[in-house]
């Protein structure tokens, strides 16, 4: 089963930065690129957990804070020699407001 939750309006996220939305099942980073695409990352680098949140987003991409692992906004993946994979969830725009989706335990 899945819920499509409102967190706010595309404004609230500062473009090539990210906002920090607390879940039941753990924080989630909303990103905005310069062009105004919006992603929904799981709020932890694969590689030692750090905050993506706080990293520097780059086009389609954000740098963690920690060790500068780069993690790709669509996929979760991080780009080579690093591997590892951060979650994503669906996220959606409508008439400015976003709508994350969250899947629920059955």
């Amino acid at each position: 089963m899945t819920d499509w939750i409102e967190i706010g309006r595309i404004e609230d996220v500062p473009r090539q930065g990210a906002r920090l939305v607390a879940t039941p099942s753990g924080n989630v980073a909303i990103f905005r690129t310069v062009d105004d695409e919006i992603f929904a990352v799981r709020d932890l680098c694969p590689h030692k957990g750090g905050p993506l949140s706080q990293g520097i987003v780059c086009g389609k991409r954000v740098a963690c804070p920690l060790h500068n692992w780069v993690i790709d906004l669509a996929s979760g993946e991080a780009a080579a020699p690093d591997e590892g994979r951060a979650a994503c969830f669906p996220v959606k725009v409508e008439n400015e407001r976003l709508w994350l989706q969250l899947v629920r335990p059955e």
